[in-house]
């Protein structure tokens, strides 16, 4: 079964579509009928125009028929036979209702505009048989006189004849105008009466049934922001545990932070003391047994070998156990710089890039004041030396490099490492989709450690054959 609403829709719907109907219908027929009736004004002013101006050429006409007959030149420049011909023209067109327009022709019904034309055509006729024979004659002939006189006499006939024909014009024109004042009144009163019934018949029922709906939706509406503010309520309940839950998970998650930064703290201080008592030992135990081993090597020196043979093979020993003392000087000094303890770290910096262009053959320069010791804590002053070695090693054995530069800048409270090389540099980009990169190996982790447990600023500016720059900012 259909239900009541709908049912009542398409009912109202139905009659109001039908009303608009009817007052579209209504309103293009009366704009219809006022083109059409200004169209036909425009008209009729024109042939009242053309039935006016036969006047006028009648007058003119005869004027001239005078001049030439008294063979006085006229101040007309217009010839006589084409005045002649233009009357001519516009009478015929005037009686056979056909008048051209600049879009197309003219054309009228009226009984007594054609009872006046007919009456009209034998005077029109007489005078322009005159006409004619006045305009072919060149002398002034009695026959031209009596042609003027015949003329004369019926203008004034042929004037009020055209007076009627012009006046009988605008009567019909006013009538016309008038039927359509008396439709556009029906029309008017048409549609006055269609919105009349359409608001007693549509609005009105509409108008009750929207206000019942209204109150209905007010009512609802009521409702709704009841449920809506306990539903407000709940939900701020729901958002205040989710807040806390989302705290208690920041705070785990800090925490596990503080953690690992206090394991990675706690593991890089173990490795640097390990490194510390290992280059100790290196230095106090295995380095003093080499140098004894030399001392007494070089004793033998005074011995004479007879084999020429054995006197080389024990140079090479003590050239080998030089190279050894100097292997173990450079493992103790690389695993612990005495220099970073007594100096600083401008000094140990400045230390590590010559012996490494000594060891390398690359060109490692250094920049910074080395007689100002930076005052910072013996932590920072290791962090710093360890990431400088990592990353020179990482230019000198990764990106090839035959040139490379530390710069140490201290301004104010902030300390800036910047380590660049020439070598052949890397795509960043395509360092994170790669997994065994030395982007993403043991050293740039342990710089990117360190840099975190100093609260630094790092920064990595690199691209293929264009080198590699290493920026590290730290607040002391």
């Amino acid at each position: 079964m259909e239900r009541l609403d709908k049912r009542v829709a398409g009912s109202l719907t139905r009659f109001y579509v039908v009303a608009l109907c009817v007052v579209a219908l209504l309103t293009i027929s009366g704009l219809f009928l006022i083109r059409r009736t200004i169209s036909s004004l425009n008209h009729d002013s024109r042939v009242v125009n053309v039935a006016g101006r036969q006047r006028m050429l009648s007058q003119r006409l005869t004027k001239l028929a005078l001049l030439k007959a008294n063979k006085t030149a006229p101040q007309d420049r217009v010839q006589f036979s084409s005045l002649l011909n233009q009357w001519k023209t516009s009478h015929e067109q005037l009686a056979s209702r056909r008048l051209p327009i600049e879009n197309g022709i003219v054309t009228w019904k009226s009984a007594a505009l054609d009872t006046m034309f007919r009456e009209l055509e034998p005077v029109f006729s007489e005078m322009y048989s005159q006409f004619l024979a006045i305009d072919q004659d060149s002398s002034a002939s009695p026959q031209m006189q009596i042609a003027l006189q015949v003329v004369l006499r019926n203008e004034p006939l042929y004037l009020g004849k055209m007076d009627r024909i012009v006046f009988q014009f605008d009567q019909e024109s006013f009538q016309r105008l008038e039927n359509l004042e008396r439709i556009e009144w029906i029309l008017d009163i048409m549609t006055i009466l269609v919105l009349l019934a359409e608001g007693l018949l549509i609005f009105r029922p509409v108008v009750n049934t929207t206000r019942r709906v209204v109150r209905m939706l007010t009512e609802s509406e009521v409702a709704l922001q009841l449920s809506n503010q306990k539903l407000k309520e709940a939900n701020l309940q729901l958002l205040d545990a989710q807040n806390e839950l989302l705290r208690v998970e920041e705070e785990k998650y800090e925490l596990q932070l503080a953690e690992d930064r206090i394991r990675a703290a706690s593991l890089i201080e173990g490795q640097e003391e390990e490194r510390k008592r290992f280059a100790l030992e290196l230095h106090d135990g295995i380095g003093q047994m080499l140098t004894g081993l030399k001392l007494h090597a070089e004793k033998l020196k005074s011995v004479q070998f007879h084999d020429e043979k054995n006197q080389r093979r024990f140079e090479q020993l003590v050239s080998l156990i030089q190279d050894i003392i100097q292997t173990t000087r450079q493992i103790s000094f690389n695993l612990m710089p005495s220099v970073l303890n007594d100096f600083g770290l401008t000094s140990a910096l400045k230390l590590l890039c010559d012996q490494t262009t000594e060891v390398s053959g690359a060109k490692v320069d250094f920049e910074g004041n080395t007689n100002e010791r930076i005052p910072m804590s013996r932590v920072m002053e290791t962090s710093l030396y360890r990431i400088a070695q990592e990353a020179l090693n990482n230019a000198l054995k990764h990106a090839q490099a035959s040139g490379i530069k530390i710069k140490l800048e201290h301004t104010g409270n902030r300390v800036i490492l910047e380590i660049a090389d020439n070598g052949k540099g890397f795509s960043l980009d395509k360092v994170k989709t790669e997994k065994h990169s030395f982007a993403t190996g043991n050293g740039m982790e342990n710089i990117r450690t360190r840099s975190q447990l100093l609260n630094g600023k790092i920064e990595i500016i690199s691209r293929i054959d264009g080198g590699t720059k290493l920026v590290l900012e730290v607040d002391l």
